[in-house]
């Protein structure tokens, strides 16, 4: 009895088009404006990818004390802004002149890039791998993560380690913000709030991520032997419930950060002091 989703006849068809799938003529059954998500999710990474590579390339206004913009720290060239008790770490000599933001951006990129949740945001957004949910994919084959350039998704955990590392110098940077213009201590301005904002949510969304939740729990038989380690899995995992949400919350908050810094390395205003 034909049922009107009989396997498609083309000859050599792959994907969704393969002999073997479903017959089903409408591109897809949805009703509902299943692009605007994708679209909002393109257009948000898209303004994000602009600005960022704005201010990496600028090489300017990156540090008011006591304040120095989350794209820039550590400072790892010789040709960076002197920040006193900053996160100075003169590796490359003075044959780097390109802007020092390349030497540290690498890092908290590549785990964005590899990141489950971001992955599949870029996919969907600017790939249509797939568009959404019940679909279908425009490309004709699909290979997953297993070829050039997508299997080193898998170096996620990875950087991971160096995403915790850089965590910790922008919770140093954090601390230094409660000191003045002339490097004492005992001042809060707005632009600690700020920096207290930020590096709460970096450090939510660094701990959210899948990777460290198989770090703290992963590879364990019987959690009732290791009691530390189901209760940090357990915060880990609610952390993950939100992995989307603190995604999103931690980029703004970065760039939202280098901007209040750049904002007051050109002296658009003075940053408001609470004491």
């Amino acid at each position: 009895m034909a049922t009107g989703i009989e396997p498609s006849p083309q000859a050599g068809a792959t994907g969704v088009h393969a002999a073997s799938r479903a017959a089903i003529p409408a591109r897809h059954l949805r009703t509902d404006r299943w692009w605007l998500a994708p679209a909002c999710t393109a257009a948000g990474l898209l303004a994000f990818i602009v600005y960022s590579t704005w201010r990496a390339f600028s090489n300017a206004d990156y540090y008011h004390a006591p304040y120095v913009s989350p794209f820039y720290s550590p400072c790892l060239a010789q040709n960076c802004h002197t920040m006193r008790g900053g996160p100075n770490w003169e590796i490359f000599g003075s044959w780097w002149g390109l802007s020092p933001a390349l030497l540290i951006l690498i890092f908290p990129l590549g785990f964005r890039l590899t990141c489950y949740y971001y992955r599949k945001a870029y996919y969907r957004g600017f790939w249509a791998s797939p568009p959404a949910c019940a679909v279908a994919e425009p490309h004709k084959k699909y290979t997953g993560e297993t070829r050039f350039p997508l299997i080193l998704q898998n170096i996620h955990r990875y950087f991971f380690y160096f995403a915790v590392l850089v965590a910790c110098v922008l919770t140093y940077d954090t601390a230094l913000t409660f000191r003045d213009e002339h490097y004492a201590w005992g001042h809060m301005g707005l632009g600690t709030l700020v920096f207290l904002a930020n590096i709460a949510l970096i450090w939510a969304y660094t701990l959210s991520c899948h990777s460290c939740r198989h770090i703290v729990g992963g590879r364990l038989r019987h959690f009732s032997k290791h009691p530390v380690r189901y209760r940090l899995w357990g915060w880990v995992g609610k952390l993950n419930e939100r992995h989307m949400l603190l995604a999103w919350s931690s980029l703004i908050s970065v760039a939202a950060a280098d901007l209040y810094v750049y904002l007051l390395a050109t002296g658009a205003f003075a940053d408001p002091r609470f004491f």
